[in-house]
């Protein structure tokens, strides 16, 4: 069988038994696709190491439009998703390639950027509370920072979905994975302050009040968006004389970092960000590597020097 015809079947896959969400499905057609063009769609069973050696080869030297070259991640991406449909084939009992002779290419571990304690409260402090629009800014700046949700989790709550007196609820994370998330005091009181000025019954827990953003694609009556969310930590951090670039994400990372260097075991981070595989964690640890020496420095026996 061409391997264009198992295309679609395994992408529908995806998203229905994998669990995966509409915009990776989609993602993964266009790194397999690609795939599709460089072997000219050759049958399934003609997939061998030499093919796939080649396609990385190409990979390597491949440029787009604007003559922009893949990053070394997104190469992984591409392979990522062959050795996923190589995976699926299998379970078909569709000779073809084995997944594990894909072999992913080694990456540098990516810088990561956060902001300490004292830096998230002076981005906290620029923000004037005496509107509504000051009091959700808050909120919002306090609840990535508490939780750890990622910015598209945080913009698809609702007013029912969260629990601001056990300070605890569940969300629907990747790959169609549920997990609980924990918020502070401070967080749960600047969400209920925002919430009391609201006139509404709109279920949104965030409300755009932008003239532009009246009704969204999606239906939803001014729902706050990412790239709003983007803008406003944006500002802030500038506000706050907070040179390195600071993203929703950022807030994140603060959130997974401030538990490691507090003593918290990486494990329990772990299912806090919502992380299927420990390595994607371990990406925090050499940013605690100064706490490590605090430590060491603080609890290590000195030996005598009067031997």
């Amino acid at each position: 069988m061409y391997m264009s015809e198992l295309l679609l079947d395994y992408i529908e896959h995806l998203e229905v038994e994998g669990g995966r969400s509409a915009r990776t499905a989609a993602n993964y057609a266009l790194y397999l696709e690609r795939f599709v063009e460089f072997t000219n769609d050759i049958t399934v069973d003609k997939i061998t190491s030499e093919v796939v050696r080649k396609y990385r080869l190409w990979l390597n030297r491949y440029k787009n439009n604007n003559n922009d070259e893949l990053a070394t991640i997104t190469q992984n991406y591409h392979l990522i998703a062959l050795r996923g449909f190589l995976g699926y084939l299998s379970k078909r009992d569709i000779v073809s390639l084995a997944p594990n002779k894909v072999e992913l290419p080694k990456t540098s571990r990516k810088q990561v950027t956060f902001l300490h304690y004292d830096e998230v409260e002076r981005l906290l402090s620029q923000i004037d509370t005496s509107s509504e629009v000051g009091l959700r800014d808050k909120a919002v700046v306090e609840l990535l920072f508490s939780s750890g949700l990622r910015v598209s989790e945080l913009v698809n709550l609702n007013r029912d979905h969260i629990n601001t007196k056990r300070r605890e609820f569940m969300v629907r994370g990747k790959g169609q994975k549920d997990r609980p998330i924990f918020i502070s005091e401070n967080a749960a009181s600047h969400i209920d302050d925002y919430l009391a000025t609201r006139l509404d019954n709109l279920p949104p827990l965030f409300l755009s009040y932008s003239r532009n953003n009246i009704i969204s694609n999606s239906g939803d009556y001014r729902r706050l968006t990412a790239r709003s969310i983007q803008r406003l930590i944006n500002r802030y951090s500038r506000l706050a004389g907070i040179t390195k670039h600071v993203s929703p994400h950022t807030m994140r990372h603060s959130f997974a970092t401030d538990l490691l260097m507090n003593g918290a075991d990486i494990r329990s981070v772990q299912g806090m960000l919502g992380h299927s595989n420990i390595s994607t964690t371990q990406v925090y640890t050499h940013v605690t590597d100064q706490h490590l020496r605090e430590v060491y420095e603080k609890f290590h026996s000195e030996t005598s020097d009067d031997n």
